[in-house]
């Protein structure tokens, strides 16, 4: 299956593009003002929904024909789903854009009714194939997180328009950002990690039970602050649920060195090699929050903590580690599908030909270097330096987005 899969990340590379342009186009000065504001809540939809939802769907679609050897149950489905997803998300952020609460309800309902076709029709692929490991089952919890998360943003949306949650509406909000993150895409990396990962480094031989404890830990900690949220309890009830995913990156981390220690292959590529230095990046950094919790509890729960948190988690795992498996995704795809039947005839390219490692190593460094400028002036609260952060951030991030669609000239 090619189609369907690069048709997903096709349009979210396009949002992605159009994302860092329009923030090129401020100056990164959107990033100064508050998130809680329809620019910001168009701005992170984009962002979350149409780049990082919209690539991590069409990688479900072929990481599952890629795992259990078969076929989606549905592809006719699959573009259904493309198409309520992304008609849907399209209207919820003309809605942000207009701050029509009408729109915002019929966008948010478009999109869960995608969501609720992805999840079927990958629901009813692991069912049917019955191959039930600590890859499936996390695809399975992700996806399922997914939905809530779907179902959550659709009350928000309802709510804008007509009110029927008034009192509840923050608990919705802070559960929807906590399952989106954790849930969806925390369980989503882990999980095509313990796939992914031993395929790159040509490792075997490393324990196969760590992934099974990372898993149950991290739904740990998915449930438990998502209850907690919906509860409305004190924001310092909290601690226990970052307690547990901090305690599954661990593993998780420890996972990854045992997979490099058995390796049979030099290197894995620059993407990669990201990936695995960006969780360590997260770890240390869920340690100097609980520092700050215990040493600072009165700057624990600000608004420049939150938003340094946010900055970590979903640019600094999320997003790099996306974009570090794009560099080994996308030229895979594109070769199977133009250079699969060729392989092994003169003047074929080899895979690893489609795109320059050194360039891939240089663009996800100034990327990082972005982030660690946007997050010192975040936390310096230097509205200056933040948008000059924000500028180099999005300058490198369609740089090497370029390196990335250039594989398609090949």
């Amino acid at each position: 299956m090619f189609r369907l899969p690069l048709l997903f990340m096709m349009t979210g590379m396009a949002s992605f593009i159009l994302f860092h342009l329009l923030s090129l186009f401020s100056v990164g000065e959107w990033a100064v003002g508050s998130p809680r504001s329809p620019d910001g809540w168009f701005r992170l939809h984009l962002l979350v929904l149409d780049w990082a939802t919209m690539i991590a769907m069409g990688a479900v679609y072929q990481l599952v024909d890629v795992v259990l050897q078969r076929r989606i149950h549905s592809e006719r489905l699959g573009y259904l789903h493309y198409g309520c997803f992304t008609a849907g998300s399209a209207v919820l952020l003309a809605g942000f854009l207009r701050m029509d609460t009408l729109w915002i309800a019929a966008g948010a309902s478009g999109a869960l009714a995608g969501i609720l076709l992805f999840a079927w029709n990958v629901g009813r692929t692991l069912l049917a194939a019955r191959q039930w490991n600590p890859v499936t089952v996390s695809t399975a919890c992700a996806v399922g997180y997914l939905a809530l998360t779907g179902v959550l943003g659709m009350m928000m949306g309802l709510n804008f328009a007509w009110n029927w949650w008034g009192a509840v509406h923050e608990r919705l909000l802070h559960a929807h950002i906590w399952l989106g993150i954790t849930g969806w895409f925390g369980l989503l990396i882990t999980g095509f990690s313990y796939k992914m990962l031993p395929m790159f480094y040509l490792s075997h031989g490393f324990s196969e039970k760590t992934p099974g404890r990372v898993m149950r830990l991290w739904n740990a900690g998915v449930l438990y602050g998502a209850i907690l949220f919906l509860l409305d309890v004190r924001p310092v009830y909290s601690i226990p649920a970052v307690l547990l995913l901090l305690a599954a990156l661990i593993l998780y981390s420890r996972h990854m060195s045992d997979i490099r220690g058995h390796k049979h292959k030099k290197g894995p590529g620059q993407g990669i090699q990201w990936t695995v230095l960006v969780t360590r990046a997260l770890i240390l950094y869920l340690f100097g929050l609980l520092c700050v919790w215990v040493f600072f509890p009165d700057e624990a729960w600000s608004l420049t903590v939150t938003l340094l948190s946010g900055w970590m988690v979903l640019w600094g795992w999320v997003a790099m580690t996306i974009l570090g498996y794009l560099s080994k995704i996308i030229p895979f795809l594109w070769w199977t599908h133009k250079y699969g039947p060729h392989a092994g005839r003169p003047n074929v390219p080899l895979m690893s030909d489609l795109i320059s490692e050194r360039d891939v190593g240089w663009g996800l460094g100034g990327i990082a270097a972005g982030l660690l400028v946007t997050m010192t002036g975040t936390g310096l609260q230097e509205g200056l330096v933040t948008a000059a952060g924000v500028s180099l951030l999005s300058l490198c991030s369609l740089g090497y987005m370029g390196l990335i669609v250039r594989v398609f000239a090949k």
